[in-house]
């Protein structure tokens, strides 16, 4: 699947990897598996007294026990959870990814909500064939509560690309002095291109990462006129984002 770009309502583009189909599996056998232990200890605590076995002999007990206290928790067990846990489930969590919306909001209880009653069709009715073909084939791996709420499922460690304004907090340009005043003359792209270079850098350590962070820096300093090249390249790259965050907002 494409990386999925999306604009925040502070006007700042950022590109997410959609979670595999594999990972979304994955995080439902987690919960999947949380359940079940979870309605069997109900079911223990009912029926380990005499009054609970008592009440098999009743119908509508029965419906209830065995129907819809399970759908019941189903429902509620992700509905909960995602909402109070900032778009994910145990399952979630364990792999890394969360829920988010398409238009950069934050997901209210009521996209929750809808993705929990659709998680009924998806993965209960269609025993998951469904949730599968639609994640699996559609261009943002959405099912069809994702679609209905406007969310998508992304992996959080693997965002792309970064909004300068989360990089550094600087509270005021009185807490800070800018080293290189000339970095005004760059682009947010061109620092946007810095921010992913460390970023990459630092999660992967590999001779290419390496390479490109001394290319990116004598680049830089040949065209801002900086002499002479500093010897830590990293620590240089950070302080130019730092400098260009106070300087141009």
């Amino acid at each position: 699947m494409q990386p999925i770009d999306i604009q925040t309502p502070q006007n700042v583009r950022i590109e997410y990897e959609p979670a595999a189909l594999r990972d979304r599996m994955l995080a439902f056998f987690i919960d999947a598996l949380i359940l079940v232990a979870g309605y069997s200890l109900v079911l223990w605590a009912i029926l380990s007294n005499s009054f609970g076995q008592g009440l098999l002999e009743v119908g509508w007990w029965m419906n209830l026990l065995f129907v819809f206290i399970p759908l019941g928790l189903f429902f509620g067990y992700h509905f909960l959870f995602e909402t109070f846990w900032g778009g994910q489930s145990p399952g979630k969590r364990a792999m890394g990814i969360r829920v988010i919306r398409l238009d950069g909001r934050e997901p209210q209880p009521a996209d929750y909500l809808l993705r929990a009653f659709f998680q009924l069709v998806d993965t209960l009715t269609s025993m998951g064939i469904l949730a599968a073909l639609l994640i699996s084939s559609t261009a943002r791996g959405q099912r069809l509560g994702d679609i209905a709420a406007h969310t998508v499922v992304v992996r959080q460690r693997n965002m792309i690309r970064f909004a300068l304004a989360d990089i550094l907090r600087i509270n005021s340009l009185e807490d800070y002095t800018p080293t290189y005043e000339q970095v005004k003359t760059l682009s947010e792209q061109d620092m946007l291109t810095v921010k992913n270079a460390l970023a990459r850098y630092q999660t992967f350590r590999n001779a290419a990462h390496a390479a490109a962070i001394i290319e990116l820096t004598d680049r830089l300093c040949a065209f801002l006129n900086i002499e002479p090249r500093p010897e830590n390249a990293v620590e240089f790259l950070k302080i130019l984002l730092r400098d260009y965050i106070v300087l141009t907002r």
